[in-house]
């Protein structure tokens, strides 16, 4: 009974720790996420780089979540391998120093860190404040979860199950590198992993050489979690996370020997404390840094091993061909899945066109600001389309609530046809007005527009879940978008007139595209939204109105 007790609480404080890592990271994900891109792939220089994934490990409590990050954008070209590996490199070094952080005594901080996180998450409408809340309340979970493993350990340390095991992984360390990297990869977090290892070496439960075998072992199974969250990708995906591994595998067991064949642990804290295996952990990926200049050597090796295929030139791009199936209209049922396929291309064009919106303000290109408006004419042919295909669906086998969700998918048609125009006719004309009249914005406002252009392109990723899964938690997610995107109009409306009071020439000289280019973004950005709106009102989650009711009109008599 007291073994299965123990295992209860294990696995209780374990999950708590998992689970509150990931809140923070998806805090700070809905918080900062659109600006990850721009961040990541504005560094070219390897230390910059590595800085960067540095600092993006702190935030995000994950160098996994990088990696993810850096293979997706390696993907699509817009980061070269050698700057994301490191990137990635960087990432690991980060979330080592947040181990150092998290460490610190600081359980008198649990409740402050509740009441506030607490405080902000459930009483806040502001989104900023709710995030920060959610990561608050974040930490205060990881800081608690840490308590309960300690809790746990307590009674069984001098009990005979523990020592023992202790005992065989201190003699075998090879065993316990294994059981470190298993234990990583199956916890998706070495994070969650090696604050367990140090908790237990802090409060004697296992040795510092074993818990020093275990977090190197952690180190290797943390670099297999990307390759494995990758294995859908592409093979040029693919690549920085398996290039991370040959270098991270290739330390960490190069280090658990000389820990174990050596004496160097007496060099690095001692055998008596916990301590000992962070700095161990930290000095391993400081030292990994000194991969940096020799990152594009491993480009080629690693391209032969899991090689790409050529590109194949396709007579009509995919994004340019239809989905609607005539013969799916005979049925409803799947009528309606036709109908969202379609619309769901219809979007993927809208985002290809807002995509470049920026790169073109920026630097203007007559060629790819054509073949932006041009793409207009393919989602004005898909409305075109799904309208005719609607109609030719059977009336008298359609039910009630499939003729509502054939014409709310109509209607989200036709929002996203409108999207497509305010690229078409609203911004591209703004940029080569902007190029030919030489303006330019000020860094401020710059930034603003960029943050803006980030983070509808994020909420279009949302808004294609939405479209496909009907879920209900992700409308209202969006809809929580849609309102902070016009706070952010606002805001930036406010600073940009700010500037102007102040006398700034080059806010005035930008002023109407900057504002036409606040209102257009803002606009696209709520065509986009309004997927959200019939699932919220299935499920009874939006007002009526939002006027006040029952005014008192006695007071105006």
């Amino acid at each position: 009974m007291t073994i299965i007790i123990f295992l209860t609480e294990l696995a209780g404080a374990t999950m708590l720790l998992l689970y509150a890592v990931r809140m923070v990271r998806t805090g700070i994900e809905r918080a900062f996420g659109p600006s990850f891109r721009r961040v990541v792939t504005a560094s070219t220089n390897p230390l910059r780089a590595a800085t960067t994934g540095l600092v993006m490990a702190l935030i995000l409590q994950s160098s996994a979540a990088v990696g993810l990050l850096v293979a997706g954008f390696t993907g699509t070209k817009a980061l070269a391998f050698a700057t994301g590996l490191a990137v990635v490199l960087g990432a690991d070094l980060g979330s080592a120093l947040l181990i150092q952080v998290l460490s610190f005594k600081l359980e008198w901080l649990v409740p402050v860190l509740l009441a506030f996180g607490g405080g902000f998450f459930i009483k806040s409408e502001r989104r900023g404040l709710k995030q920060a809340g959610r990561i608050i309340l974040g930490i205060a979970f990881i800081l608690l979860s840490l308590r309960f493993l300690r809790e746990t350990m307590d009674p069984i340390r001098d009990s005979a199950f523990l020592p023992s095991l202790a005992g065989y992984l201190e003699k075998d360390f090879l065993t316990a590198f294994i059981v470190g990297a298993v234990l990583a990869w199956l916890m998706h977090s070495s994070v969650a992993v090696i604050l367990m290892c140090v908790t237990l070496v802090a409060i004697s439960a296992v040795p510092v050489v074993a818990g020093t075998s275990l977090i190197l072992g952690a180190n290797l199974g943390s670099a297999m979690i990307p390759i494995w969250l990758t294995r859908g990708m592409t093979p040029i995906s693919r690549h920085v996370p398996i290039a991370n591994f040959i270098v991270r595998g290739t330390g960490a067991i190069v280090a658990v020997l000389i820990v174990n064949l050596t004496p160097a642990l007496t060099y690095l804290g001692g055998l008596d404390s916990s301590q000992t295996l962070i700095n161990v952990h930290m000095l391993f990926n400081f030292l990994l840094l000194g991969f940096l200049p020799f990152c594009a050597v491993l480009h080629a090796p690693v391209s032969r091993l899991l090689p790409v295929a050529p590109p194949v030139e396709e007579a009509v791009p995919h994004l340019n061909r239809s989905v609607l199936d005539a013969s799916a209209a005979k049925t409803p049922r799947l009528a309606l899945l036709n109908m969202k396929r379609e619309v769901l291309r219809m979007a993927q064009v809208a985002e290809t066109m807002l995509s470049p919106v920026m790169g073109l303000y920026e630097r203007y290109d007559r060629p790819s600001a054509t073949s932006v408006i041009d793409r207009e004419l393919i989602i004005s042919r898909a409305l075109d389309d799904i309208r005719k295909f609607s109609a030719d669906i059977p009336a008298d086998m359609m039910q009630k609530h499939e003729r509502h969700q054939i014409r709310e998918i109509t209607e989200y048609a036709i929002e996203v046809q409108t999207a497509g125009n305010i690229v078409a006719k609203v911004l591209m004309p703004l940029a080569r007005e902007k190029s030919e009249n030489s303006i330019r914005f000020s860094e401020a406002g710059l930034q603003e527009l960029l943050a803006m252009h980030e983070r509808v392109l994020a909420n279009m990723a949302l808004a294609f879940n939405v479209l496909i899964s009907d879920d209900l938690e992700s409308a209202r997610l969006l809809l929580e978008e849609k309102a902070e995107m016009t706070r952010a109009e606002r805001s930036s409306r406010k600073q940009h007139l700010k500037r102007l009071s102040k006398g700034m020439t080059i806010s005035f000289e930008s002023s109407d595209i900057h504002l036409d280019t606040l209102r257009a973004l803002r606009e696209f950005n709520s065509r986009i939204s309004s997927v959200a709106y019939p699932i919220l009102h299935r499920g009874g989650q939006l007002l009526e109105t939002r006027l006040i009711q029952n005014i008192d009109t006695k007071d105006n008599d």
